[in-house]
Formats: C-alpha cells, structure tokens, sequence
C-alpha cells in the first residue's frame, strides 16, 4: 500500500515536471500572429483597409511633427487573384536610418505610447502589424525607402520580422538616390480583397479627406481609377504639447512604480515633478492629508503608505490638466472639410470646451450637413472621428453612436424611432480629441462609453441640433410661403379683373398692386426671387 502510494507520487511529481518542460515565454509577434483580429486584420477586405489606414495615420502624424502639408500618395495594384501591392509615399521628415527597422519589424516599439500629447497612433503597434500580415500571407519582406534631408540619401530597407524574438530582421540594405526632399515610401505584398463603397479604402481616405482639410491625398487602385483629396486649407492643426501625467488620472499600481522609479529626492518635489497641476502648496496638503511627511525619500514610502498618498490625492482639489495637448479641427476647418466633399445645402458646426476624463484631457467637435444630394429616404449617416482618424468598424459598439442614438432629433427637425438613429438626409460628424483615447480595443474601431464622454457628445450634438432645427423651420416656412404664392399668382389675373369690373379702375394697375403686395407680404418669397437666402 506504501509503495503504491510512492510510485503514484513519483508519477505525479514527473508529470508535473514535464509540465513544467512545457512552459515558456510567448513572444508579442507570436500572439499578435495567431491573434492578428485584434488588430484589424480579421479577413483579407479588412486587412488592405487596415494597412492603408495605419499608413496614413503614420504619415499625416509625422508631416505635422515636421509643420509640413501632407503630400500622401497611394497605389494598389494587383499582383494575383488574391494578392494586392500597397504603396504609400509621403513628404514627412522621414526616418532616421538606425530606427527603420525597429519600426516597421517589431511590435509594441514607437515613440508615442508613453507621450501625454494628441496623435493618432498610440500603441507601436500598426504599421509593423501590417508587415506582419503581409509576411504571413504572401512571405515576401516589407520594403522601405526613407530620407531625412535635400543633402542626404535615402535609406533602402527590406525587412522581416522574427516572430520568435519580436526583433528585425535585415533582408537587404542599401544607400540609394532618390528625387524626393524628405519623405518615406512603403511598399507591401499582401493577401487582400479590394471593393468599393461602404467601409472601402476610398471611404476611409474620404473620411480621412473631411477631418484633415489641410492634407491632399492622391490615389490610385487596382483598376487604375484615379482619385484626388486636394486640401481645402493652408492652415495646419494645432501643434499640440506633451504634459504630464495628472494625478487624478494615476492608478495605484502605477503610483507606486512611479515612486519606485523617480530621481526625485523628496515626496513633495516628486509630486511637484512627475505630475501636472501640483503645486508646492498642493503637494503638501496631499502629504498632511496621508500622513507622511514631505521630505520623506519616495523610493522608502511603503505600500501602506502608498496607499494613503493615493487616497489623499482623490481627496484633494487639484486643478484640471492643461489643454494644449489637445489639437481640435475648429469649427471652421470642419466647415471646410465637410463643404470639400459633402454636398448640402446647409452646414453647421461646434467645438466644445476641453474636459476631462480620469485625468485625461479630452475634447468633442460636431458638424452636421443637411440637404442637398443626401438621401432623405434613409437613416441619417453618423461619421466617427478619434484624433481625426476615421472609426469605420464597431459602429454600435462605440459610445458616439449610442450618444447619437440617445439625442432626442425630433426637437431637431428630423424624424426618429425609439432607439434608432434619425432618419432624413443629414449627415452627423463626431470627433473626439484626447491625450488618450478609451478604444474597446486593440483594432482601435470604436470608444468605451465613459459617463463624461457621454455627457460631451449629447451637449455638442444638442447644440449643433438646435442650429440644424432654425434652418429647418427657415426651409418649411419658405415651402408654405411659396405654396401661398403659387396659389395666389394662379388667381392674380382673375382677380385684378373682377376687382377692376367692381371698382371701375383699369386692371393693369390693379394687377402691379397686387403683385407688389405678394413679394412685400411674402419676404422669403422675394428673397427666393433675387437668389438669396
């Protein structure tokens, strides 16, 4: 009985040991590449998308890092049946030669992940997941070409990316000559699916066209239709400035790494340094209120002590961050970007003040277009912005939806079911600008439903509704108006002769009078007829 309880100990004790055999590491590329949905790339239609987007994403960013207009060039052609090249040249500053491969052949590497500043990457993770992909489905390296001024040469890079290690790996190198200033060219050969319409390549760049008003995007497809983005302005976005982290927006797992890691000396001057907003006098009323002393060595406050340093920090009064992170379209460049390629007869716009989630700065802008060439048999359309990137995916998912679907558009002129979006021919721009926006996930297609961003989008859509509601009744009140003068101008003739028969008087006159009176009693009817508004 002793030994067969031995040996069956003996069995567990190697099983458990060729378990443990079993377990190692899991690089990032490897699960990203078993998991490459996460990012965007769940079939070959949405993976072109993708790539294309991350592209521009990269290269609108870095042009106005440079202060530059964006110049963006973008070819697809057909390589096979099921295999596209994807080409995208820009007019940026380029990259320097010892960085080239990090960026485009390792994940999760970028410079703005750790940044508290508006841009539309955030995570390192895109453009090298796009080479991924391309690597996956066809084997073929990513190719990159890059200079970073008139008096150098470009930089020739192909590439591939060990999955194992998550590092580079350098195909070929080489110096070559290229006619451009400053710029990076891209070029992949990926498995894909190109079509046309609702959530196409062409639909992104049209959106992408609405919120960028100063870019001019130039594109070429696989059935070489060509189609031109021209800038509508000469204006660049707000250059908007790193800040740092606001207390409030601080967990504590991060506050004690903070702690942990800072080259501060005291509690009080890491307060001070680390984060935003934190005064001398704030930083020693949050330290009163922990009950540690000021001067105490942040790399000795103990876990207990952490603990009481965040609570009192949530109960104090802290000034909220600054805003010159953000870098908002305006009203008036939204204005621009919507008459560039929207057809209406009517366009209104606003920008709300900045305002704050856990700590992180955000900021809401609405237009919306009416009329024209929109259909008015049909849901009204809803485009979706995070720092001027369109959301085209998760449509339901995504709190400026449910914020849209929640607005009450009947007060507005426009006619809607219970829980449904309105219907008319309106078009609703949504953007949302933040030092970091809430995505529900890695594919970045739609926002969390934060109460505070919520709140935002009702307030802007209530506001932009109410200028869309004056212009509607300005349009019905001008329809019956002119429905009373086309009932009246039938019937002037036979009236100026029955009053001329009862009066004496000549009809001519009589007829003159009467029309006088149809365009001074009738206002908006004159206007019509003198061609104003």
């Amino acid at each position: 009985m002793v030994q067969t309880r031995l040996t069956n100990n003996k069995k567990k004790g190697s099983r458990a040991e060729e378990l443990a055999k079993e377990q190692r590491a899991i690089s990032v590329s490897e699960f990203f590449l078993k998991n490459r949905h996460l990012l965007g790339f769940d079939n070959p239609r949405k993976a072109l998308l993708t790539t294309i987007k991350e592209a521009v994403d990269n290269s609108l960013d870095a042009c106005e890092d440079m202060r530059v207009l964006p110049e963006i060039d973008i070819k697809i052609s057909q390589a096979s049946e099921e295999r596209f090249k994807v080409m995208i040249e820009d007019n940026g500053p380029g990259i320097v030669k010892e960085q080239i491969p990090k960026i485009f052949a390792k994940l999760l590497y970028g410079s703005k992940f750790h940044k508290l500043k508006c841009s539309r990457g955030q995570q390192g993770i895109g453009i090298s997941a796009a080479a991924l992909y391309a690597q996956l489905t066809t084997g073929k390296p990513t190719r990159i070409m890059s200079k970073t001024g008139n008096n150098s040469k470009a930089h020739y890079y192909e590439l591939h990316l060990n999955t194992k290690t998550n590092d580079p790996e350098i195909i070929k190198e080489e110096v070559r000559e290229w006619e451009k200033d400053h710029g990076t060219k891209i070029e992949m050969e990926m498995e894909g699916r190109y079509h046309k319409g609702k959530l196409s390549v062409l639909e992104f760049l049209q959106l992408t066209a609405i919120s960028n008003p100063h870019a001019t995007i130039k594109f070429k497809g696989p059935d070489d239709e060509i189609k031109e983005f021209i800038r509508g302005t000469e204006e660049l976005p707000v250059d908007a400035k790193e800040i740092k982290p606001h207390p409030y927006g601080v967990e504590l797992g991060i506050l004690i790494s903070m702690l942990k890691d800072t080259r501060q000396k005291t509690l009080q001057s890491f307060l001070q340094s680390e984060f935003s907003r934190v005064s001398a006098k704030v930083a020693k009323e949050i330290c009163q209120k922990a009950g540690i002393f000021e001067r105490a060595r942040p790399s000795r406050i103990a876990r207990n002590e952490a603990d009481n340093l965040f609570s009192s920090i949530k109960a104090t009064k802290i000034m909220a961050p600054p805003t010159n992170c953000l870098s908002p379209i305006g009203e008036e460049q939204m204005l621009k970007g919507m008459k560039k390629e929207v057809d209406a007869e009517f366009y209104a716009s606003i920008t709300r003040r900045p305002n704050v989630y856990r700590g992180n700065p955000f900021q809401i802008e609405v237009a919306i277009a009416y009329g024209g060439t929109l259909p008015g048999d049909s849901l009204v359309k809803v485009i979706r912005y995070a720092n001027r990137v369109p959301l085209q995916h998760q449509a339901g998912a995504c709190s400026i939806t449910k914020s849209v679907i929640q607005t009450a558009w009947r007060n507005y002129g426009l006619s809607q079911s219970r829980g449904a979006l309105p219907a008319g021919p309106a078009l609703i721009m949504v953007h949302m600008d933040s030092v970091w926006v809430p995505f529900t996930s890695e594919s970045k297609e739609a926002i969390a439903s934060y109460p505070e961003i919520v709140k935002e989008v009702k307030m802007a859509l209530q506001e932009c509704g109410r200028k869309l509601a004056t212009h509607i009744r300005q349009v019905v009140r001008k329809r019956e108006q002119l429905k009373k003068a086309g009932l009246f101008n039938a019937y002037i003739k036979e009236l100026a002769s029955s009053l001329a028969e009862l009066s004496g008087d000549e009809k001519g006159p009589i007829q003159d009078d009467l029309n006088h009176y149809l365009t001074q009693k009738l206002p908006l009817v004159n206007g019509e007829k003198n061609g104003k508004n």
